[in-house]
């Protein structure tokens, strides 16, 4: 699979040189990590419109996707850039718990 980076907003585009793959739902990060693998880095969004799924819904579809199939790469990292101040510590607290549990698993 080819190494990626995902940037999951409903409006925003990136403030950065990396080059990113943009999506605008949940569905569409979903669909790019099952056609192209998970990406190496993630960058969230929490609110993506009203009543559709959000980047906390899309975490928690990585962690239950990685439980099925180990595919998160051992370099992932992520970043929150959500300006919703709750949505984005449940984005951060979800990732990081889960993280810390798999570097205890790759031991």
């Amino acid at each position: 699979m080819a190494k990626y980076s995902l940037y999951l907003d409903d409006e925003r585009y990136p403030k950065t040189d990396r080059q990113f793959s943009i999506c605008r739902t949940m569905d569409e990060a979903r669909d790019m990590v099952i056609t192209f693998g998970f990406p190496e880095y993630i960058s969230f969004d929490h609110d993506l419109g009203d009543g559709i799924p959000t980047g906390f819904d899309f975490a928690k579809w990585l962690v239950d996707h990685d439980l099925d199939t180990n595919t998160m790469p051992h370099n992932f990292t992520f970043n929150v850039h959500s300006a919703n101040p709750s949505g984005a510590a449940n984005i951060q607290g979800l990732l990081d718990h889960y993280m810390e549990y798999k570097t205890i698993g790759y031991k």
